[in-house]
């Protein structure tokens, strides 16, 4: 269960609102379905004309606030409770008992409390109330409505469980921003075929995933065809302390672009997250040998054998990341945290290798597995071997470009060890109490098997044990699992 709380000024308007045929939703059966006093006698009746009348339940409503001495600037307290999508329909009694359980834990009308705030929950759909307070105590007393959206969570998640209802995380900070309703319906009017943060978060995660460097990431961005605009530090205009994307297109009222800086994209593209991901591949034990770093990957082996051989790499650095995290306890959350970002970079290079910048099937299982790489709160974690072997294969294959045809034995290992290692990551989320998280790896994990059992069907695959080609002793030096599960 989501809630969702905007303060407003003026109760007539919302309840008018309400009550009313409703504008991108449509409103059927409009009622109340719980409030501060019996429903049915507050109740707004039908006019002559067909529209509710809804001024006496406005009045009752007001009538604390105009006789408080001071009240907010934004008096109205709307709270949108709904259900999940899969959830049965709640009855309207338990649409009143979670309605007062929320005003109970937000302290706004506490249980047994009848001089607290009064409120309407109004119903117009099957899966969700509008809960109305006004900020005024019906004794006089002043009201507090500090922490209101954590305790709101809290109340959400514990109305879960007794009313056995789809689970949701706590407020961690490990999903992306989701768009605003504004943005949907902007992007819908233009005929995008998604908001442009949605875009943007693609865009720039694919970046940061296959780059060493910011260097190396804003030009990933520059290639993309994003707008880009850096922040500089006011003691030093050289160094750079943040960034933003825009789409080209995408302009405000005054024609100027829309700007999203990477925290309002995701909580891991910020730039000190960034900083901090480019620190920990300074160790790269997966690159080519010293004599070839410099060079690009097109001189020396043939491109053939450069995508066997990074999807090889990639392939070994999943199994060892597997290796690693099966070792693991649900108590070694710092540990799990670099092996679960630097997965999420894997799974970004592979989709961009076989599906280019356009997306599809692996890219979106690459974003769905993003909330399962992330710390709550964006707790940074240890650096381990295995993360940066991962880190260190998401880039080799980044530089080996599209993926051809005559690879698909090879990328349908590489998937099916990322699909091991995802797997792994579900079950660690699980144990540490992260359900959301572990379903989100496992949704994930889903569609990488898929893919790999696709591969493998595909004629022309060999049976039985493959025979594998030699690596190129020039391209990539021979990487070895070492005792911590990592790569060498």
């Amino acid at each position: 269960m989501i809630g969702k709380v905007v303060r407003g000024k003026r109760v007539g308007g919302l309840m008018r609102y309400l009550f009313g045929p409703g504008t991108s939703n449509e409103h059927t059966d409009c009622h109340l379905a719980a409030a501060w006093d019996d429903p049915a006698s507050l109740e707004p009746p039908t006019a002559t004309a067909g529209w509710r009348d809804v001024r006496t339940l406005t009045g009752l409503l007001e009538q604390p606030v105009l006789a408080s001495p001071k009240v907010p600037p934004r008096p109205v307290w709307h709270c949108v409770l709904r259900a999940a999508p899969g959830d049965r329909r709640l009855s309207d009694a338990e649409w009143d008992d979670v309605a007062r359980h929320v005003l109970d834990r937000t302290g706004l009308a506490p249980r047994d409390d009848d001089g607290g705030c009064r409120w309407a929950a109004v119903r117009h759909a099957d899966d969700h109330v509008h809960l109305v307070v006004t900020l005024a105590r019906q004794d006089g007393r002043p009201v507090s409505t500090s922490n209101d959206f954590y305790r709101l969570g809290q109340a959400c998640r514990e109305m879960e469980v007794r009313l056995d209802l789809t689970r949701t995380a706590a407020r961690d900070r490990t999903a992306a921003r989701r768009p605003s309703r504004g943005e949907q319906e902007k992007a819908d009017r233009a005929a995008r075929p998604e908001p442009p943060r949605t875009t943007l978060r693609l865009h720039v995660s694919l970046a940061a995933a296959t780059s060493a460097t910011s260097e190396e990431f804003f030009a990933d961005l520059g290639r993309s065809g994003l707008l880009v605009r850096k922040r500089y530090s006011e003691f030093d205009p050289d160094v750079i302390t943040g960034y933003a994307v825009a789409l080209p297109g995408d302009r405000n009222a005054d024609h100027e672009p829309v700007w999203f800086s990477g925290g309002k994209l995701a909580a891991d593209l910020t730039w000190p997250a960034l900083e901090q991901r480019w620190a920990a591949s300074a160790l790269t034990p997966l690159q080519p040998a010293p004599d070839e770093r410099a060079e690009p990957l097109t001189v020396g082996p043939p491109v053939d054998v450069q995508r066997h051989l990074a999807c090889d790499v990639a392939r070994r650095a999943a199994s060892a990341g597997q290796a690693a995290v099966l070792r693991l306890t649900a108590e070694d959350a710092m540990a799990s945290s670099d092996i679960g970002l630097a997965t999420g970079d894997l799974l970004m290079a592979a989709a961009r290798m076989a599906e280019g910048r356009r997306g599809g099937p692996l890219t979106g299982a690459a974003e769905a597995y993003g909330r399962a790489g992330r710390e709550p709160w964006g707790r940074p974690g240890r650096t381990s071997a295995p993360g940066t072997a991962l880190r260190s294969a998401a880039r080799l294959l980044a530089r080996t470009g599209r993926l051809g045809r005559s690879h698909a034995e090879d990328f349908g290992d590489l998937l099916s060890a990322a699909a091991g290692l995802v797997d792994a990551i579900a079950v660690l989320r699980a144990a540490q109490g992260r359900s959301v998280q572990a379903a989100a790896a496992r949704d994930s994990a889903a569609v990488l098997h898929q893919a790999a059992r696709a591969a493998a069907a595909r004629p022309g695959r060999t049976s039985g044990p493959r025979r594998r080609r030699p690596l190129p002793s020039r391209a990539v030096a021979s990487p070895t699992a070492s005792s911590s599960g990592g790569i060498a």
